[in-house]
């Protein structure tokens, strides 16, 4: 008697041990679903490959380097159509992003994270450094830095400065596209400056994005590879 109860109860606890798997596995992907917009943004975090030592911890980690010796002024002469470039590490501030038609003037850090969005523009490790060729993309939050990117017109001059050099582009165009769509922040084989930020709303967020796109007009680096004063 007693082995046939044993035997209808296994039944019974087969189904229970499925059922608390099924459960523990809606309850996970519910609770991973939630934080992956926040998660996504420090993604960028794990592939670095110039992360900077920590002078106070000696440990490696994440370091904001700003930068207030960028002179933001186009010097009339010492300058050369070749030079240096200075790779940033991540979370340096290595260039100043102005644009005199909407007043804009931002710095500019290498990388992109939450804590370096609330400082200013961050530019995709993905795309190139200032100066080489190819598409150099930057974004910066609606709410704050980039709040007046959608008032840039075609033929608007645009200006990054570097420690190396400056370099001088010109808007072409402006575009909308979803924030899945990376057509307009893959590489390029032309010199092209892409800004964008997210489409402005009154309550929540979009998955639509604002781009202008920038075409190079000149550069222009320091011959000494020091900054002009």
């Amino acid at each position: 008697m007693e082995q046939k109860k044993k035997k209808s109860a296994l039944p019974v606890y087969i189904l229970t041990g499925v059922f608390l798997a099924v459960l523990c596995t809606a309850l996970s992907a519910a609770v991973l679903a939630v934080p992956y917009d926040k998660v996504r943004s420090y993604l960028n975090i794990v592939f670095m490959d110039q992360m900077k030592l920590d002078p106070s911890t000696g440990t490696n980690g994440l370091v904001i380097i700003e930068n207030e010796d960028i002179p933001t002024e186009k010097p009339s002469e010492g300058l050369a159509d070749e030079g240096d470039i200075i790779r940033p590490a991540f979370g340096e501030q290595y260039a100043v992003l102005q644009c005199d038609a909407i007043s804009l003037s931002v710095p500019v850090y290498w990388g992109s994270s939450a804590e370096l969005l609330e400082r200013g523009a961050c530019q995709s490790s993905s795309s190139k450094v200032i100066g080489e060729v190819g598409n150099v993309v930057i974004d910066a939050h609606v709410n704050t830095f980039f709040a007046d990117l959608s008032q840039m017109k075609t033929g608007d001059e645009v200006v990054l400065y570097t420690e190396y050099g400056v370099f001088t582009y010109q808007v072409t165009e402006q575009v909308t596209f979803e924030n899945t769509d990376k057509t307009y922040v893959l590489p390029t084989e032309e010199d092209r400056l892409t800004l964008y930020t997210c489409e402005a709303q009154v309550l929540g967020t979009s998955s639509m994005r604002l781009g202008v796109l920038c075409e190079l007009v000149s550069k222009a680096f320091y011959q000494t590879g020091e900054v002009q004063e």
